[in-house]
């Protein structure tokens, strides 16, 4: 029968306990600079953003996080179920769940570690310089003159390529500058082409591709020289290099990235041979539509500008004012007519008063105008008409030549 311990032992609260173990691992540098490697499995990405996965081998599992903003930098890697990668990240403890994962900041596919790290240290310092922002892509014409291809002349790629833009686009110029796609001397041949290609032909468009392979055989495409003169060539480019899983530099730093060569064609031709004529039957219908509304609109605007003109017409003036002309001879003739009638009532009105003022009609009164036949004048009193004196007698009806023989 065992013995109770002299001395108490230390009980713990599960969340002391699992608080002091996450202490334990935190406080162990080795576990805060980690990498380790195994299979995805339970891959899983929710609407917020992070990813949670869990890395296993033959012997064992372990829980990993990635956090939204950690994730977003490695959208070059398509993490999925069954990929084997190596994963870096620091030891912590979820203590609601009482387990403890791993939480990652950096990835990479397994056995190409130092590749990988390199491809990552270029994308960032690229990135950082704003080589594959948004803000720099251009649009693809949709209906391109001419197209330069960049890729090895002997590939299949070519040859898909080739049919493609046949099938679509055939009134398009394709030009071809020929480069490896793979090896020490892919990056300067790739350089060269592009260079060739803006300042010789000016296409439209360029295609960068080749078909898929490792990340060594796609090395090429994430040399730093390749990555800058696609961002910097004067045409768009689309980029379609390898699969549609590999990512390489240049695929961030084209205008467009397709996922394989075909694709890439296919998106340099916006529009095929067959949309085209069916673009162009439409746009015939349209503008058939168009031009009879356009004709119906002028039809009005004539009758509206002939209605417009008649009103405005020298005719219609004339024979307006051939009216106004008739109107104001009529009242011109009533105003004369009126005035007449008002000048002959005044002359009447002054005859009437010039005949009350006629001497002569004094005298038919038996009046008589006495003046002094020498000098005219006339006698008004008898001291100018001495005796002797011969006068003349003005009388209605005649004239009296008489001598005065005696005054008083």
């Amino acid at each position: 029968m065992s013995q109770p311990s002299l001395f108490q032992t230390r009980r713990w609260t599960v969340t002391e306990l699992t608080r002091h173990l996450r202490r334990l691992l935190e406080g162990d540098l080795t576990l805060q600079d980690a990498w380790v490697q195994g299979e995805i499995s339970n891959f899983s990405r929710p609407s917020s953003g992070h990813v949670y996965f869990t890395l296993k081998d033959s012997g064992a599992a372990l829980k990993c996080v990635i956090w939204k903003s950690d994730a977003l930098r490695l959208r070059g890697l398509p993490l999925q179920d069954g990929l084997s990668i190596e994963a870096h990240g620091k030891i912590g403890v979820y203590e609601p769940g009482g387990q403890y994962q791993l939480y990652v900041d950096l990835a990479r596919p397994a056995g190409e570690g130092a590749l990988y790290a390199e491809y990552l240290r270029l994308k960032s310092l690229l990135e950082a310089e704003g080589l594959f922002a948004s803000e720099r892509k251009r649009e693809i014409p949709q209906f391109p003159r001419k197209i330069g291809i960049l890729t090895s002349p002997t590939g299949a790629a070519l040859r898909d390529m080739l049919n493609t833009l046949r099938r679509r686009m055939p009134l398009a110029e394709v030009f071809l500058a020929s480069a490896a796609v793979q090896g020490e001397a892919a990056p300067n041949e790739l350089v060269a082409g592009l260079q060739k290609l803006n300042e010789l032909i000016k296409p439209d468009v360029i295609l960068v591709a080749r078909g898929g392979g490792s990340i060594e055989d796609l090395w090429a495409f994430n040399d730093e020289r390749v990555v800058r003169a696609v961002a910097n060539s004067a045409a768009p480019v689309i980029s379609g290099v390898g699969h549609e899983t590999d990512f390489t530099l240049t695929d961030f730093a084209a205008d467009l990235r397709a996922p394989t060569p075909t694709a890439a064609a296919e998106l340099a031709t916006g529009i095929s041979l067959n949309d085209l004529n069916g673009f162009v039957r439409n746009a015939f219908s349209r503008l058939g539509s168009a031009i009879l509304t356009v004709l119906d609109e002028k039809e009005r605007g004539l009758i509206e500008s002939n209605g417009r003109l008649k009103y405005v017409s020298p005719t219609r003036r004339l024979v307006s004012a051939r009216q106004r002309v008739d109107e104001a001879e009529r009242r011109l003739a009533r105003g004369l007519n009126q005035h007449l009638r008002l000048e002959q009532a005044q002359v009447k009105h002054l005859a009437q008063r010039l005949e009350s003022l006629n001497p002569l009609g004094i005298l038919r009164r038996g009046y008589a105008v006495v003046t002094v036949a020498e000098t005219g004048k006339v006698v008004l009193t008898a001291e100018q008409a001495p005796v002797g004196a011969e006068l003349c007698v003005k009388i209605a009806a005649g004239l009296l030549n008489v001598r005065v023989t005696e005054s008083g």
